[in-house]
This record gives C-alpha cells, structure tokens and sequence, in this order.
C-alpha cells in the first residue's frame, strides 16, 4: 500500500531542536524558562497592535481561562459559534454556563452578524444577557470581525476570538486573535505550526494576560508557603514545548505561504470540474489556508463528498468532512440556538483535503489522480 498522506502533519523548520537542547543543557525541563519567555515575545511581535501573550498548554486551556477572565459563571449565556470543533464549545460548559449557538454566513461560513444581532436582542428579551461572544476563524479564513465587534460594541459584550486556526491570518492587515478583547491560539500536531500540544492566550490588556500566567500556574499567592485565594489550572506551556514554538515561529511566514500554495493548486487544478466549488477569501481579507476545502453540490457533481472521502481513504489518504455544527451534536442538542442552514449545508457537502505545508508534488498527484477518477 502506498505511504499515508495526512491531512495535516507536523512540519519541523530545523532550529526546533536547537532551543529543546538549551532547555535540556540548562536544565530548564519543566513549566516557565527562557523558551517560555521567548515564546510570547516572538507572537507578540508576529500579531502586532501591542498584543500580550500567555503561553499555555493548548487552546482549549486559552479559551477556558479566558472565559474566566471575562467573569462568565454558572448560568451564564455565552454566544458561540455553531460551525467548530467541540474545543470552542465544551469550556462554556466546563463554567457550568449555557452556550447559544448561531449559525454562519455563506462568505466566511463564520458566525453570521445578522443572525448574531438577532440572538442578542432574543437573549436580552427573554433576561439573559449573554456574557460574551465567541467567533472562530474556521480553517484560517477570519470572521466578518468588523460587523461582529461593531454589534458587540452597541451591546456592550466582549468578544473571545477563537483563533486556534488562523495564525498568520488577517483583514486589511490587522492579525486575526487581534480584534476581541481575549484570543485563543493552538499550536497542537496539525495547526499551522506545532509545539507538540500547545495554545496561547492573547490580549491587548496586559492584566489580563498577567491574570492568565496567574491562574494557569495554579493561582498561587505571592507567600513563602503555598497559599492560595483562588481556584488554579495547571495550565502553563513547559519550557521544553516552547522551544518547539520558537524555532517554529522561525518558519511561519514559509508555512503560511506553503498552506497558501497547495489551496492555490487544488484550486487550479479543480476549477473546471462540475459541482465542486471553494471559499474565496472576501476583498481585504487574507487566510492562512490551514486546510484546503471543498463543497461538492451533489445534484450537480459526479460524486458526493462522502463517496469522495472514501475513495481517498481507500488509497491512504486522509481526508475528512466540515465540522459538524454544535447545534447538531447530541452533546449541546439541549442547548439554544439560532440557524440558518448553512453550518448544515456545508457539513453535508464540505470536504477537507490533504493541506500540509510539507505535501510534495508526488503526494499531491496522488489526491489529484483520485479526484479525477471519481469526478471528472
């Protein structure tokens, strides 16, 4: 059988091993060091607008202190975006509060202004002001930000960026994780760079990022003895996996570009084939291309997605459909939410391809053969 092809696999710049070797020299093996340090100080610098960084565990971490930060408790509403992986969603639970899911727009398949605003305005109607709301840069295509922070504004409710998919990506220039008053990065094994498992907080409020590195070092106070006076995570990096990130940020510009070429290639190459379509990226807006995607219309298409997928497993290569909305995972089926019928569109029809920033021209051809047998 041929070799497998991943969807996303980790891809290493060189210099990684350099810093995990200092940390091994120095003896610095455990959470906090000089790779910590470096590492926030290399993505603030990368994200711009005066960002301060708290480098975690994973993303789900980010967003789960975050939330905290925010002051959301039990009983809480939080607006969620429906179109994501569960990691978005199952910290609004973990707080014992109530997520509202609202569905997307078709431009960014991202949380939908119009039907956002409605949720908003339902929510106060019904004496529930929600708590915060939490857009998420799908497949590193941003969310329509600047309707989505003009709304939060009139209603007076920070918004948390989920922006574990969208490193490097931007509108008119300003950095995705950049817009929310908190943002959420990850660095697990298939995002656009790795430090193994791994995320970030981000703010442009330096006491709550001070907050963060505070309470994911299990909320110890400042005393001789252990004393606490909150509730604590063990939530920070380890310095070995930060080492990781710093020799990745070496690359990330590359790996962007790289994501960047191989959608431009599936969208080259697949252009004139029947019923199978893209997410353009809209007029100021710039995606990292973290995973390639298609939608197949199968009233017009040869194949379904789903019969594609399974001819690209049966030649070992992975693939795998959109995420499947919160609203329809029996999970979160208790919970509220606001739809229109495009999460589950493009779950039925959404496909995502092969998108490693280290695919060769062999590999690729392999995804192409198999896409031309079953569709053209």
């Amino acid at each position: 059988m041929n070799d497998k092809i991943w969807l996303s696999s980790p891809h290493m710049g060189g210099t990684e091993e350099k810093y995990v070797k200092e940390a091994f020299d120095t003896n610095w093996v455990a959470p906090l060091g000089p790779n910590v340090n470096g590492f926030e100080q290399d993505l603030s610098t990368f994200l711009g607008n005066d960002m301060h960084v708290a480098a975690l565990s994973s993303g789900t971490a980010a967003i789960h202190l975050g939330l905290v930060l925010l002051g959301v408790t039990a009983s809480d509403e939080v607006i969620c975006q429906s179109m994501t992986f569960s990691a978005t969603a199952n910290p609004i639970v973990y707080l014992g509060a109530i997520p509202v899911f609202v569905d997307s727009e078709k431009d960014t398949w991202n949380m939908s202004p119009e039907l956002l605003e409605e949720a908003i305005k339902d929510r106060i109607g019904k004496g529930k002001k929600p708590k915060a709301i939490m857009p998420v840069h799908l497949y590193g295509m941003p969310a329509n930000m600047l309707e989505i922070m003009r709304i939060a504004k009139q209603y007076e409710i920070p918004v948390l960026e989920d922006a574990a998919e969208a490193l490097g990506s931007s509108i008119d220039g300003r950095m995705c994780g950049t817009f929310g008053e908190v943002a959420a990065l990850s660095f697990n094994g298939n995002k656009i760079i790795t430090t193994s498992g791994g995320g970030a907080l981000v703010s442009a409020d330096e006491t709550i990022v001070k907050d963060a590195r505070f309470l994911s070092t299990q909320a110890r106070d400042n005393a001789p003895h252990y004393q606490h006076s909150q509730i604590g995570y063990n939530y920070r990096i380890s310095n070995i996996c930060a080492g990781i990130g710093r020799g990745q940020m070496e690359v990330l510009s590359e790996r962007i570009a790289q994501r960047r070429a191989v959608y431009q290639q599936y969208a080259d190459r697949l252009k004139d084939i029947k019923g199978v379509s893209f997410l353009n990226e809209p007029h100021g807006y710039f995606s990292n291309r973290w995973l390639s995607t298609i939608l197949i219309d199968p009233t017009t298409a040869k194949c379904t997605r789903e019969e594609l997928r399974l001819a690209l497993e049966k030649e070992n290569i992975e693939s795998r459909p959109l995420w499947k909305p919160m609203h329809l995972q029996p999970v979160f089926s208790k919970y509220p939410s606001y739809v229109n019928g495009v999460s589950e569109k493009l779950f039925d029809d959404g496909l995502c391809l092969p998108s490693g920033s280290n695919l060769g021209s062999i590999e690729l051809e392999r995804v192409f053969d198999v896409i031309d047998k079953q569709m053209r």
